[in-house]
C-alpha cells in the first residue's frame, strides 16, 4: 500500500463532555487544513454515546474540508458498572496504564499513516510519555483560561505564596494576574480542597513539562482577551509555542461538518420554543455536565425566577448514573413560565435572539461560548477554573454579575438574591452596559478566528508544519 500522502495527527481525550467537546472542534480544524485527524477516547461511555448519536463507523475516515477524520475507541477494562469509575483516584492511574498501551498499539497500527503528532488535553498528560517513547512530536489542547494556566504554572514552581493549611485565607498574588482572593484561585490548589486529585492531575502535566517539551500549547483563548497573559506565559515557556486558538466554537463554525461531541439527538425542540420568544427575553440557565446542586438550591433558583417574572430556558440533567442522587424536583409555580429541558445545543441556545443572559457555572466552554455570542453572565460558579472564571467575567471582562463565590462558601443563595442578579443582567443600566461590553468581546472573538486574525494565524502556523514542512520524528524515522 503507498504511504499516505497526508500528515496525521491523533488526538487523545479524557473521556468526558468538557474535555471531548473542544478537542474535537480543534480535530474538525485540522482536518479541514488537509490533515487526517484520528479522535481517540474510551469506549465507555462516550464512544458509545458519540457513535449512536452521529452514526459514527470506527475507524472510516470522514472528509472534513480537505482532509479526513476518523474516531476509535478503546476499552478501559472495566466493566460497565466498576466503581472504580467514580472514583477518580482509582480511576486515573488505570486509565493511564491501560491507556498508554492502547495508543501505542493504536499508534502502531497506523504505521503505513505514520502520526506526526499526538496531542493530549491534561487529565490524559500520559500521552506525552507516550510520545517520548515512540518519538513523536506532541502538544496539548489546554482546555481552561491561559489566566488559569499561569496560576498553575506559578503554584507548580512556587513562584509566589498560595493559601495552605495555616494560611487558608491567603490572597495570591501572580503578575499579569488580578489580585486572587483565597476563595478565587483554581479551587483545587486550595488545600481545602475535596478535589485536589483533579488539581494533581493537572499539575501532572507541569510535571511532564520539565522533561518532555511539547511543539505546541494550544490554549481556547483569544490574544485580545488574554493579551498580557499570553505574552507573560511566552516569555516563561519560550521554547513552547504558546498558542491561542479560539474561540473554539467561532473557529469551527468556519467548517462545514455534522460530526459532534454532544450525544443528544433531539436539538430541535428548543430552538423552536426560543424562535417563540421576544428578542433578550429569556434567561437561559445550565450548569454543565458535572456540577450537581442541592435540591434546596434548585427550590431557591426556581423561587427567584417566578419572583423576578422573567422566562427562561433551563437546562436540567437526569443525575448521573451510579452517584444515588435523585432526580430533581421542580415546583409547579414554574409550569408555564419558560421551558426545562434534560439538553440542548447551547452553542445553539447563546446565539439566539431571543437570550438575555446566562446563569452558568462559569465553566470556561460556557466562558468562551457566552463572549463569543455576546451574552452577559450571571455567575453562579463552584469549583476548579470556576471561581477563576467568575472573577474575569465580573472584574476583567465586565460581562458578568456574581450571584456565588463558589462551593466553598457552604451556603445556599436565597430566591431573593437570585431575582435581584437576574434583573440586575436583564433590565437597566447594568444590563445595558454588560451587554455593551459582551457585544465588544463576540466583536473580537469574531475577528480572531476571521481570515488574517490572530487565531487564525497561529493555528495556521501550527499546521504549516505539518503539511509545508513536515515535523519529523525524534530520530529521523527510526523506531
Amino acid at each position: 500500500m503507498e504511504q499516505s500522502l497526508h500528515a496525521h495527527v491523533m488526538l487523545v481525550s479524557f473521556p468526558g463532555q468538557g474535555h471531548i467537546n473542544p478537542l474535537l472542534r480543534l480535530g474538525k480544524l485540522l482536518a479541514s487544513k488537509g490533515l487526517i485527524v484520528t479522535f481517540v477516547t474510551t469506549e465507555h461511555p462516550w464512544g458509545k454515546k458519540m457513535r449512536q448519536a452521529n452514526k459514527i463507523q470506527d475507524g472510516v475516515l470522514k472528509p472534513v474540508g480537505l482532509g479526513f477524520l476518523r474516531f476509535e475507541f478503546f476499552n478501559d477494562g472495566l466493566a460497565d458498572d466498576d466503581e472504580k469509575r467514580l472514583d477518580f483516584h482509582a480511576y486515573r492511574p488505570h486509565l493511564e496504564l491501560v491507556g498508554k498501551r492502547e495508543i501505542k498499539k493504536l499508534v502502531e497500527r497506523y504505521e503505513k499513516e505514520p502520526v506526526t503528532c499526538l496531542i493530549n488535553n491534561p487529565f490524559v498528560s500520559w500521552v506525552c510519555d507516550v510520545a517520548d517513547e515512540l518519538r513523536i512530536p506532541s502538544a496539548i489542547l489546554w482546555v481552561q483560561s491561559c489566566a488559569c494556566l499561569t496560576a498553575y504554572y506559578y503554584y507548580h514552581h512556587r513562584l509566589v505564596k498560595f493559601p495552605t493549611k495555616t494560611e487558608p485565607e491567603l490572597s495570591v498574588q501572580i503578575p499579569s494576574l488580578p489580585l486572587l482572593k483565597h476563595d478565587e484561585i483554581p479551587s483545587f490548589l486550595h488545600p481545602s480542597s475535596p478535589y485536589a486529585a483533579y488539581g494533581e492531575v493537572i499539575l501532572d502535566q507541569f510535571k511532564r513539562l520539565e522533561n518532555h517539551k511539547p511543539i505546541s500549547i494550544f490554549i481556547d483563548t483569544y490574544q485580545e482577551l488574554e493579551k498580557d497573559i499570553i505574552d507573560h506565559m511566552s516569555h516563561l515557556l519560550p521554547q513552547v509555542s504558546i498558542s491561542p486558538v479560539g474561540p473554539l466554537l467561532k473557529m469551527a463554525q468556519t467548517i462545514s461538518s455534522d460530526i459532534k461531541g454532544d450525544i443528544a439527538e433531539h436539538a430541535g425542540e428548543s430552538i423552536e420554543w426560543l424562535d417563540s420568544r421576544e428578542p433578550s427575553s429569556v434567561v437561559y440557565i445550565s450548569f454543565g455536565t458535572v456540577a450537581h446542586l442541592k435540591q434546596e438550591q434548585i427550590d431557591e433558583i426556581a423561587q427567584g425566577l417566578v419572583i423576578s417574572g422573567l422566562s427562561f430556558l433551563w437546562v436540567v440533567r437526569p443525575p448521573m448514573e451510579g452517584l444515588g442522587v435523585k432526580p430533581y424536583v421542580l415546583p409547579r409555580e414554574l409550569e408555564g413560565k419558560g421551558k426545562i429541558v434534560e439538553w440542548c445545543p447551547q452553542e445553539k441556545v447563546l446565539a439566539h435572539p431571543a437570550i438575555s443572559c446566562f446563569l452558568s457555572h462559569c465553566g470556561w466552554n460556557s466562558t468562551m461560548e457566552a463572549l463569543s455570542s455576546g451574552v452577559p453572565v450571571v455567575c453562579f460558579p463552584q469549583w476548579g477554573d470556576q471561581v477563576t472564571d467568575a472573577v474575569y467575567l465580573v472584574d476583567v471582562f465586565k460581562t458578568g454579575v456574581r450571584l456565588s463565590r463558589g462551593a466553598s462558601e457552604e451556603k445556599i443563595v436565597s430566591r431573593e438574591l437570585v431575582a435581584e442578579k437576574l434583573l440586575e443582567a436583564t433590565v437597566g443600566e447594568k444590563a445595558v452596559e454588560l451587554r455593551e461590553n459582551a457585544r465588544r468581546w463576540k466583536e473580537e472573538a469574531e475577528a480572531a478566528v476571521a481570515s488574517g486574525g490572530s487565531s487564525d494565524l497561529n493555528f495556521n502556523e501550527f499546521v504549516d508544519k505539518f503539511v509545508t514542512e513536515p515535523v519529523a520524528r525524534k530520530d529521523d524515522g527510526k523506531h
